[in-house]
């Protein structure tokens, strides 16, 4: 399997609704995960792929307790979502700056020339 990088490892992870719905629970309480199994209409082996990926995203923590694996919610990989989010949201507003500075110089010109015509 090749080497994916953080980005597409992250995007990969919460590109499924069932580990989306993980997360969600997660998000209320820290759980094993026979508990989370509960919540879904697929086997415990299945949940717990989903959780081995979200695991290795960095979204999630695992616990050994007992017979018991616990899951809780990890920043990591919220993280690596959020800087990516920063690093295009800072392009677009650059961009957009760009055009609004652009459309002044060119609003600036236009009343310059409506000036002009009347003088």
């Amino acid at each position: 399997m090749r080497q994916l990088n953080s980005a597409t490892r992250t995007f990969a992870a919460i590109g499924d609704p069932s580990r989306r719905a993980i997360l969600q629970l997660l998000s209320k309480q820290s759980l094993t995960i026979n508990s989370l199994a509960g919540n879904f209409d697929m086997s415990r082996p299945a949940v717990s792929k989903h959780i081995k990926i979200l695991c290795n995203a960095g979204f999630i923590s695992i616990e050994d307790l007992g017979r018991e694996r616990r899951c809780t919610l990890k920043r990591q990989g919220f993280e690596d979502l959020q800087k990516w989010i920063n690093y295009y949201d800072g392009f677009w507003q650059s961009k957009l700056k760009n055009l609004d500075n652009l459309l002044q110089v060119h609003a600036s010109k236009k009343s310059l020339k409506t000036k002009n015509k009347f003088l």
